[in-house]
């Protein structure tokens, strides 16, 4: 499966309590080369708001990111009415299918959310420091949660030649 299969699916609870929030990513750990965590906002469905012209207009959203009526800054408003972002261990996983995600009965959220880069959409650069693109999607076994091989803008780089992720790219090995 691809990560950008995975991202804006519903996260459902084992008892079938009704959904708990939304995938908004998967936090990957290089060194095993697998999926180490599901990341998703919880309650409201996990959407946020989109704050376009109306918003603004109407006050919600002043001067300098601040919400008019609170003062506290515009992401931090969203989160608090929004929910905030959990994480869940892969372990926690039960079934990942197309149309949701599914959690253990005993599942115990990560609080505060493990270090997280974000791979889609980041900088790739060989060993040799050539840049290599940046990262359009990710192939994973949702069985295993290896990742397979990741599709960047220059084309596939496998799964097998990732050496590090940091805030400003994502090594791979040259080959």
């Amino acid at each position: 499966m691809l990560f950008t299969e995975v991202l804006g699916l519903p996260v459902l609870a084992a008892d079938g309590s009704g959904p708990l929030g939304t995938v908004t990513s998967l936090t990957v750990d290089v060194v095993s080369g697998s999926v180490s965590h599901v990341r998703f906002h919880q309650g409201a469905f996990g959407r946020s708001p989109s704050f376009g012209r109306i918003g603004r207009r109407f006050g919600r959203i002043g001067v300098f990111g601040r919400s008019a009526r609170s003062g506290r800054s515009a992401r931090s408003s969203r989160s608090a009415r929004y929910g905030r972002e959990q994480a869940v261990p892969w372990e926690a996983v039960d079934t990942l299918a197309p149309g949701a995600v599914r959690l253990r009965a005993a599942v115990t959220c990560a609080w505060p959310p493990p270090a997280h880069h974000d791979l889609l959409g980041h900088r790739v650069l060989l060993d040799t420091g050539t840049g290599h693109g940046t990262v359009l999607d990710v192939a994973f076994d949702t069985r295993t949660a290896r990742v397979l091989a990741l599709f960047t803008t220059r084309g596939e780089v496998p799964a097998g030649r990732l050496l590090g992720l940091g805030d400003y790219a994502l090594v791979v090995r040259a080959g």
